[in-house]
């Protein structure tokens, strides 16, 4: 039974908690120390500048708690709503105030440096401005800070008696004429005068009353702009956070700066950087972690009785054989999705020699006839007689591969297991899909037999995928740096679109890598001692290519097509 993701039921990865996924997250972030210690150091720079800059910074402070002008300013009934205080902020930090505060100071035509260093604010619900001044010097912080206070004020006295003055005038302007025709009126008027004149000599009386009664009232207004409940005085210590605080913020600010650079780093990595992006892009369970060993050191593992490696390999062995899909065909496709097959070659020969140890009869079919290098890597000999083949076959199995050529891999105390090692042929496509590698893949019937196909990797060549629809068991084998997710996600699409199945997938921590020109000049990656790898096989003469005639038969179609295909010429038809 397998679920919906393709992944056997025995193997589903169990859903991660959310501290779990955290953790896996921070982990992955500190893969990028470089980042990370760049952005600590620049926020150590911005604390060192910013103590630095604040070193010799003094910063006085005056508060102003601000009254509209009043006829009774212990009226119960004053409201303080007259007030704009966002307005009032502004005019305590125009450039008027400047002039007059610079004027008062001694030092006119330099209101722009005055108001540089002069801050106005309005703390929340209050009626209270706060002047606050910066300066290099304690005494001239305060002392322009008091004068910027006074200047404010005076202004605000200044503008409040004029408003009143014009107000008065105007009042007056209306009651001249009205008292200069009240006075003829009054004049003219005798016992004998009809009862309307009488009317309006009254009603010019009110009039009078009431306009005089206004300019008493604004004669008698308590002009007071404001009162100072703080004055400034010198500071006795710099307005910075000093040096300590300085560094620590910085470094703090910075420590955080890094992270957010490693995430951003992070979420544009098209890399396979953890075993959940792998097992996410492939849809199987990650089964198994390689650790990093030498890239010239043999493939089979050493001391297998006492080795980590081995016990690796043994841990991917029995997890496969749990998988009910493997353990039923029992026939297993080992291969890379890019650089060199170096890697899957080892886990191929490794759990064949873990197989063997359970009593299976193991083959190792190297279907890599690209670049065939099994032989020289393995301490093999020769088989009297193939044991895994019919012994009547002959003909053109002799010739083309995978013949009747076969040698037995000695794994120590593990016991041994048969290879078929891979061979140049004419036409790689047909020897991989002829009658004979299938009689040989189908060996795997036996119940008490395991086949292990080798290919080379899928993006390089499509021999895999060639031999996917009669192995259709896949184990990738990837190093989760070399590989972008997006290319894990392709290489499911084509093996499952083969009719295949990603039985899981095994990481390994690849050498670091080398651009290589090839002839035209441009950049290729090839792991480091990759020319050593294959020492026997890369000595031997490039076949020379030419293009073949050769019948496709496509798939619902009855009729093959003519095509044209390119083949390797051996050295001695060359």
């Amino acid at each position: 039974m397998t679920e919906a993701n393709g992944a056997p039921a025995g193997l589903v990865p169990v859903p991660e908690d959310e501290p779990d996924l955290l953790r896996d997250q921070f982990l992955q972030l500190m893969r990028y120390p470089r980042l990370i210690a760049g952005g600590v150091l620049l926020g150590l720079l911005g604390g060192a500048w910013l103590g630095l800059s604040t070193a010799d910074t003094y910063v006085a402070t005056s508060d102003v708690r601000l009254r509209v002008a009043t006829d009774d300013p212990f009226s119960a009934t004053q409201s303080a709503s007259k007030l704009d205080m966002n307005t009032e902020r502004q005019d305590a930090g125009s450039r008027r105030t400047a002039e007059r505060a610079a004027e008062k100071l001694g030092i006119g035509g330099q209101e722009e440096a005055f108001l540089s260093g002069l801050q106005v604010t309005n703390p929340p619900q209050s009626q209270v401005l706060r002047f606050s001044y910066t300066a290099a010097d304690p005494q001239e912080a305060a002392r322009r800070a008091n004068a910027a206070v006074a200047a404010y004020l005076a202004e605000r006295h200044q503008d409040t008696e004029a408003t009143r003055d014009s107000m008065i005038k105007g009042l007056k302007n209306q009651l001249n004429p009205i008292a200069k025709q009240h006075e003829e009126l009054a004049k003219t008027l005798t016992s004998n005068s009809p009862e309307s004149d009488f009317s309006v000599k009254a009603n010019l009386l009110n009039k009078i009353t009431e306009l005089n009664d206004r300019i008493s009232k604004l004669d008698s207004l308590d002009m007071t702009p404001g009162k100072v409940i703080r004055k400034a005085t010198p500071p006795t210590a710099s307005d910075g956070p000093g040096w300590s605080l300085s560094l620590i913020l910085g470094g703090t600010g910075g420590l955080a700066l890094g992270l957010l650079f490693a995430w951003v780093r992070l979420v544009f990595d098209p890399a396979a950087r953890s075993e959940g992006d792998v097992a996410r892009a492939l849809r199987a369970p990650v089964l198994g972690s390689l650790p990093r060993t030498d890239p010239d050191g043999p493939l089979l593992a050493d001391d297998r009785d006492d080795s980590p490696l081995a016990e690796e390999y043994r841990s991917i062995a029995y997890r496969l054989a749990y998988d009910r899909r493997f353990a039923d065909r029992r026939r297993l496709l080992v291969a890379a999705p890019r650089g060199s097959s170096r890697t899957a070659a080892a886990v191929a020969v490794n759990l064949a020699a873990t197989f063997s140890e359970t009593g299976k009869r193991v083959l190792v079919v190297e279907a890599d006839l690209r670049r065939p290098f099994l032989t020289h890597e393995l301490d093999a000999r020769e088989l009297s007689r193939p044991s895994w083949t019919d012994e009547n076959a002959g003909g053109a199995a002799d010739e083309e591969w995978p013949g009747r050529r076969r040698l037995l891999v000695d794994a120590g105390e593990s016991g041994g297991f048969e290879l078929v090692p891979g061979a140049r042929v004419r036409n790689v496509a047909r020897s991989l899909t002829s009658p004979e590698t299938s009689r040989l893949v189908a060996e795997a019937d036996d119940v008490h037999a395991t086949v292990i196909v080798l290919t080379p990797p899928v993006f390089a060549y499509a021999d895999a995928l060639a031999l996917v629809d009669r192995v259709d068991g896949v184990l990738v084998v990837c190093d989760p740096r070399g590989v972008h997710r997006a290319q894990l996600a392709r290489l499911r699409d084509l093996i499952v679109g083969a009719g295949g199945t990603v039985l899981g997938a095994v990481m390994h921590r690849g050498q670091d890598t080398e651009p290589v020109r090839d002839n035209r000049g441009r950049g290729r990656k090839q792991k480091k001692g990759a020319a050593r790898q294959e020492p026997r096989a890369a000595a031997e003469p490039a076949p020379r290519r030419r293009q073949e005639p050769t019948y496709i038969r496509h798939e619902h179609d009855d009729q093959p097509t003519l095509g044209l295909q390119t083949v390797s010429l051996p050295p001695d038809r060359q």
